[in-house]
C-alpha cells in the first residue's frame, strides 16, 4: 500500500491486527513511516516492556523513532526519550522528563490543558468512524479544526484515519496524522 507523506505519518500499534508486529513495524518503517507509538494497551507493564525492547531494536535497525505509550517506567527502563500519554495521567513532571511527550485528547479543553502542560504535540480524536470504537460517533472534521485552531502544538489527526481520508485531516489543520488498522495490515 502506498503512503502518501510518510513523514506526517505516525503507525499506532495493535499487535492484535497482523501476525508479528516485530515484522510489520519493519514493513512500516520500509514503507517510509518513520514514528512508531506501541500502544499494546492490553498488556502488563513487565510483558509490554519486553515487547518495547524487541520493537525498540526494529525502530533502531530502520532509523525510527518508538514512542513508548503509557508505560513511563518501561520508557526509561530503555532509555527511551518519548512517551505518550492518555490525558489523565499526564503530568507536568512527566513532560519534564521526557524529550518528547505526547498525549491524547478528546476536546479542545484537554488540548489546552495538555499545551499547557508541557506536550510537543497532541493527538485529537477519534475523527472518523472506525472499528476501534465500535459504536461510538466520531468527533469528526469539525472537532479536528477546532482543536487544531486552539492549540500552538502540532496536532495529530487519530480515528479511522486511512490514506484516502488522510488529506481531509491535513486540510482541517492537523499536522499530521495516526494510522493503526491500515498499517497493521501492510
Amino acid at each position: 500500500m502506498n503512503f502518501p507523506n510518510p513523514e506526517k505519518i505516525v503507525c499506532v500499534t495493535n499487535r492484535a491486527l497482523c501476525a508479528n508486529l516485530a515484522e510489520q513495524v519493519e514493513r512500516v518503517c520500509q514503507a517510509g513511516i518513520k514514528r512508531i507509538v506501541l500502544r499494546e494497551k492490553d498488556l502488563a507493564e513487565e510483558e509490554y516492556t519486553a515487547l518495547a525492547k524487541r520493537i525498540l531494536e526494529v525502530c533502531e535497525g530502520n532509523s525510527a523513532e518508538l514512542i513508548i505509550h503509557n508505560f513511563p517506567n518501561a520508557a526509561r527502563a530503555l532509555g527511551v526519550r518519548q512517551i505518550h500519554l492518555p490525558f489523565h495521567l499526564l503530568t507536568k513532571e512527566l513532560t519534564a522528563e521526557f524529550n518528547t511527550v505526547g498525549c491524547s485528547v478528546h476536546s479542545v479543553e484537554e488540548a489546552k490543558a495538555a499545551e499547557k502542560m508541557g506536550c510537543s504535540y497532541i493527538t485529537a480524536g477519534h475523527i472518523f468512524a472506525t472499528d476501534c470504537k465500535k459504536g461510538v460517533p466520531p468527533r469528526g472534521l469539525e472537532f479536528l479544526n477546532a482543536v487544531c485552531r486552539s492549540a500552538n502544538i502540532p496536532v495529530y489527526a487519530i480515528g479511522g484515519i486511512s490514506p484516502e481520508n488522510m488529506p481531509l485531516a491535513l486540510k482541517a489543520g492537523a499536522a499530521g496524522v495516526c494510522i493503526m488498522s491500515a498499517l497493521m495490515r501492510i
